[in-house]
């Protein structure tokens, strides 16, 4: 039998006697290590989630991996470059890919009778992956472009919408510059409206079909701008990025042009920089809330060591050693801590899902992107947490569980 686990699971039994002194420094301590833990999990959770919606909405735009010729990802200019079948089969069989689709750019003036917006449009095919512009379609629907034929139709953001008061089946002209030819004219039918709160996106980005982009550019049917390449696991991008550079980049296509790749934190670094600040926001909140935590238990437990002295010194002289009663007085704030640790799991899972379900606290999507908090529950991190915080918390307590060493059992037992 273990006696310190024994007499400890006594001792927090014996809680409910309203004369004890140390009950209200137990229910601080409690308090501390729950609310602690609370702040810990949204923190967590809010993180997450936040970082999560934001990196999916640049990878909306420009996937995981972008294949594309040297001086496109360069400069903000778009060259092309092949990407026939043959290269098309060479990226789906890099190690973690798990989508390749094609796209073409070219700037373009959108313009009614009263006002005009220049803008990139963004060509696709059917190959296209649209589950990200689905999940941001305001109005419309989404046409189903080609490589092979133009439907005249384009996916225009909200803000352009707004700027040019467009509505869906409305016709508008588009005005292209080209070197050789002089100014060419399209003209579109609104198919869809979509809004990310991306603004820098949002403002400059319409959707378009392939074989327009690529006409408007003067381009061979088997030229591109590029392709975007997804890989299953973004924690592997790295990876399947050194297999692109070893295998694919500075080779060369049929018509001179030079193959290179960047990812997404690449193309978009500052974006991703500010996420990785994020990280050390949670780490200092993670510090900050366990020493509140460790505190609140420290003193807990000494009032609660001065408060027994008496069964300290009587436990002695029954000839218990102080490594036997330190144990006790461990096990003891352990049964607290883990009465805060499912306290504060309670409030902070339950603040987390109504978040998630409810959507009840609003942000101005202009400055953070998303109109709501976003939230994202990882079990694992949680559990580790949740185990993170017991240790700490024990081992915070050790140093002062040696004050037992200094009690007397001769005097002890005159202590009131």
């Amino acid at each position: 039998m273990n006696f310190p686990l024994f007499i400890a699971q006594r001792l927090f039994k014996e809680q409910s006697d309203k004369k004890k002194v140390s009950r209200p420094a137990i229910r601080i301590a409690t308090a501390g290590v729950a609310i602690g833990l609370a702040v810990m999990i949204v923190s967590i959770c809010v993180v997450l989630g936040f970082k999560h919606s934001i990196r999916n909405k640049v990878m909306g735009f420009g996937s995981h991996i972008q294949v594309a010729d040297f001086m496109t990802l360069q400069t903000s200019e778009s060259y092309p470059i092949q990407m026939g079948d043959s290269m098309l089969r060479v990226l789906k069989k890099v190690p973690g890919v798990k989508h390749v689709q094609r796209f073409a750019t070219k700037q373009g003036i959108l313009k009614t009778d009263n006002d005009f917006l220049g803008v990139i449009f963004k060509g696709i095919g059917q190959e296209y992956d649209t589950a990200f512009i689905h999940a941001n379609l305001k109005a419309g629907s989404i046409p189903k472009f080609s490589d092979a034929k133009s439907g005249n139709q384009i996916l225009v953001s909200k803000i352009m919408a707004d700027k040019l008061r467009l509505a869906v089946g409305q016709k508008i002209f588009a005005y292209f510059i080209d070197m050789n030819a002089g100014v060419k004219t399209r003209r579109f039918t609104i198919a869809g409206i979509y809004e990310t709160n991306l603004s820098q996106y949002d403002q400059a980005i319409c959707f378009t079909d392939l074989y327009s982009a690529v006409k408007l550019n003067g381009w061979e049917s088997d030229q591109a701008s590029g392709a975007e390449l997804t890989v299953h696991d973004f924690n592997q991008l790295n990876r399947s990025e050194d297999y692109i550079i070893k295998n694919v980049n500075r080779t060369i296509d049929k018509y001179g042009e030079t193959y290179s790749s960047k990812t997404i934190q690449e193309i978009s670094p500052q974006i991703f920089s500010w996420l990785d600040l994020l990280d050390l926001n949670v780490w200092i909140i993670l510090a900050l809330m366990i020493a509140v935590a460790g505190v609140t238990m420290i003193s807990g437990l000494l009032i609660i060591i001065l408060e027994r002295t008496t069964m300290i010194g009587l436990l002695k002289a029954l000839g218990a050693r102080n490594s036997t009663i330190r144990h006790t007085f461990l096990w003891f704030s352990a049964f607290i801590i883990g009465k805060g640790l499912l306290i504060g799991n309670l409030i902070g899972l339950g603040l987390v899902v109504i978040q998630k379900l409810l959507g009840v606290i609003k942000l101005d999507p202009s400055i953070y992107y998303v109109n709501v908090v976003p939230v994202e529950i990882d079990w694992a991190l949680i559990i580790l947490l949740n185990i993170a915080t017991l240790f700490i918390s024990v081992f915070v307590l050790i140093a002062p569980s040696y004050l037992i060493s200094h009690i007397h059992p001769s005097k002890s037992m005159r202590y009131e």
